[in-house]
């Protein structure tokens, strides 16, 4: 017979929520660090790769 599941305690559910929020939160925290360096031009594997596209669009 199926038996109902214990319920997951506030705390845990807490911790398992806060993991997810960090996890995004690192994320952006990337997202938006890369497009720093694109947009001030310190960025060299990224400016090469896109001098290399607009070079081979040229051609």
């Amino acid at each position: 017979m199926a038996v109902p599941k214990k319920r997951t305690s506030i705390s845990k559910k807490n911790i398992r929520k806060n993991f997810w929020k960090k996890k995004g939160y690192w994320t952006a925290l990337k997202a938006f660090s890369l497009a720093q360096s694109i947009f001030t031009g310190k960025s060299k594997f990224v400016t090469n790769k896109i001098k290399m596209l607009d070079w081979n669009n040229i051609n």
